[in-house]
């Protein structure tokens, strides 16, 4: 479970897949922060579309969810920007609302949805 000082939990809204829109060009920063040897493979997952390989769009779901490369979890991708504990929650909340705000819009359904379910203190966080 994701949890900051502060005792709040991050949790990633359903059907939404924003982070699974790979497209470099929109992700350079994250890129840039991974090993060479992740960053072959995160180029590798990227579809034609931008969208992941592993991103099953009709449903919204990654079909290699608990397989996946560690660079597609947010804990990993706090470590990689060395977040301060303090600044977890902040820092995964601002994260997703910039990559659906990209994707979808910010005044989309998938928007409205995150901004409801965002906060919560009955989810799990991987």
């Amino acid at each position: 479970m994701f949890q900051d000082n502060l005792k709040n939990k991050w949790q990633c809204s359903e059907l939404c897949g924003a982070c699974c829109h790979l497209n470099p060009a929109d992700r350079q920063e994250a890129l840039q922060t991974l090993e060479p040897i992740e960053q072959d493979i995160y180029l590798s997952m990227v579809g034609e579309d931008g969208w992941c390989i592993h991103f099953e769009s009709s449903r919204r779901y990654c079909r290699i969810y608990d397989e996946r490369p560690s660079f597609c979890r947010v804990g990993r991708l706090i470590e990689l920007f060395h977040i301060d504990k303090m600044d977890h929650t902040a820092f995964a909340l601002s994260c997703c609302r910039q990559q659906i705000r990209t994707v979808y819009g910010g005044r989309s359904k998938e928007m409205r949805q995150f901004q409801r379910t965002s906060l919560s203190h009955n989810t799990n966080y991987d």
